[in-house]
């Protein structure tokens, strides 16, 4: 397959979206959003401005009432629970992010390569009907959306942030269109994403959770992907791929317990990015969700940079051999390993 080559999707208006002081999903991070776009602008490379969603675009996932709700908060700051806030220009910056995200789809549905959306609020925790976990509307699942009516048949759904995306799973979690896969700490916020949630009615199997232990590191993901993630994603076979990738399961991540280092990051985005190149022909858009250390953000999303813009085809690169595992290697990966696919196996007979 040729090289394709990397869109950014960016803007600095996301720095307006504010939250009270001390709030992790503070306006700094949109900080190394615009630096990573900067530096990307700066090397020759596209960075597209966003647009905002349409009402009906958002309403494709979203009941009206929720969307009247975020939208009555125009122009002042609101508490919608103890996580979730808004300023003066949230629900348009929310709007924003959301159509960042189609502007990402519509550059890799045209088969112009993977597109990188930069945005904050982050969106996965947004459900149909509620703001939360400081997301208020959900930006992953209004792109899956928009693809099945610029005509992809399967969309697929990727989570890797650290906190299960249960917005997204509860949006789709009866579509057999859609697949959901998602990896994250549990015990953890927002206590959604057992193994045994697989979906509802005609969309059973089409939710696939992998709930890891808190401590597990880059083994424990390498070994999480490889055979279960994949593997389902393979035989799905989407024609759009969309990965939520949050970087809060990053050793440094202050809201979290995982200890995966930026060189583990750097390996599953590739092995994510090989798989799309496979089974949906490089239609690959990566949006971003939570990543709390500003430090570990930026490195992230520089790795995340240099393996979306590598030629396609390129070897992934492997994970420290140097990173910390507290749990030693691969055993929180082999039991949520062995979990995944004894419930899995019914939907997914050749995993």
């Amino acid at each position: 397959m040729p090289w394709m080559p990397l869109v950014l999707v960016s803007s600095d208006a996301f720095e307006r979206h504010l939250t009270p002081p001390g709030h992790p999903e503070r306006p700094e991070r949109a900080h190394v959003f615009d630096a990573v776009a900067t530096a990307w602008r700066a090397g020759g490379g596209e960075v597209r401005a966003p647009r905002p969603a349409t009402i009906a675009e958002l309403a494709a996932v979203h009941d009206r009432d929720h969307l009247e709700r975020i939208a009555g908060t125009s122009g002042r700051a609101a508490m919608l629970d103890p996580d979730t806030f808004t300023s003066p220009e949230s629900y348009q910056l929310a709007r924003l992010a959301a159509g960042a995200t189609l502007v990402g789809v519509d550059h890799a549905m045209a088969g112009g390569g993977p597109a990188l959306v930069l945005v904050r609020p982050p969106g996965h925790h947004a459900e149909r009907d509620k703001a939360m976990g400081f997301c208020l509307f959900n930006n992953a699942a209004v792109a899956a959306a928009y693809g099945r009516a610029k005509g992809a048949s399967r969309v697929a759904v990727v989570d890797i942030d650290v906190h299960h995306g249960n917005g997204t799973q509860q949006i789709f979690e009866d579509d057999p269109a859609v697949l959901y896969v998602s990896t994250h700490q549990y015990p953890c916020y927002p206590g959604t994403g057992a193994v045994t949630e697989v979906g509802l009615g005609e969309g059973r199997g089409r939710t696939v959770n992998v709930p890891i232990e808190p401590g597990a590191g880059d083994d424990d993901y390498t070994q999480v992907l490889a055979e279960v993630v994949v593997p389902v994603l393979t035989a799905f076979a989407a024609d759009l791929v969309i990965l939520s990738v949050g970087y809060d399961a990053h050793v440094q991540d202050p809201l979290a317990q995982m200890q995966v280092t930026t060189a583990g990051y750097r390996a599953m985005l590739a092995t994510l990015r090989a798989t799309a190149e496979a089974v949906s022909g490089g239609r690959l858009v990566v949006v971003t969700e939570g990543g709390y250390d500003l430090p570990a953000l930026g490195a992230c999303l520089d790795a995340t940079v240099e393996v979306l813009a590598a030629p396609a085809g390129s070897a992934a690169p492997a994970a420290s051999a140097a990173a910390p595992r507290a749990s030693g290697p691969g055993i929180r990966g082999r039991e949520a390993v062995a979990a995944a696919l004894a419930v899995q196996r019914p939907f997914w007979p050749l995993v």
